[in-house]
């Protein structure tokens, strides 16, 4: 398990407050549509962020690799169903 100084965790931790700056000031422009698919690829962004860093999963065994890999498929899966029956109704 790799370990970080904690001047790296509070770099982390700056870019994800800037990430949520984004995603809330964000909110109050009207993009139309592409409101949902910004606000889901800053999420994406701030679970990368969380996942390597805070999780370790940076610099750890290739089979944690393929657990986390195996669980961003599995919500991906989760969140096109959820859509596909969103966009239909």
């Amino acid at each position: 398990m790799t370990t970080y100084s904690p001047k790296f965790y509070w770099k982390t931790f700056v870019a994800l407050a800037a990430l949520l700056t984004i995603t809330w000031s964000v909110s109050y422009v009207d993009l139309g549509p592409f409101n949902l698919i910004f606000a889901l690829g800053i999420a994406i962004a701030k679970a990368i962020l969380i996942m390597l860093f805070f999780m370790h999963i940076r610099g750890s065994s290739r089979l944690l690799h393929f657990v986390a890999a195996a669980g961003v498929l599995w919500l991906l899966i989760l969140l096109s169903l959820v859509l596909g029956d969103y966009m239909t109704r």
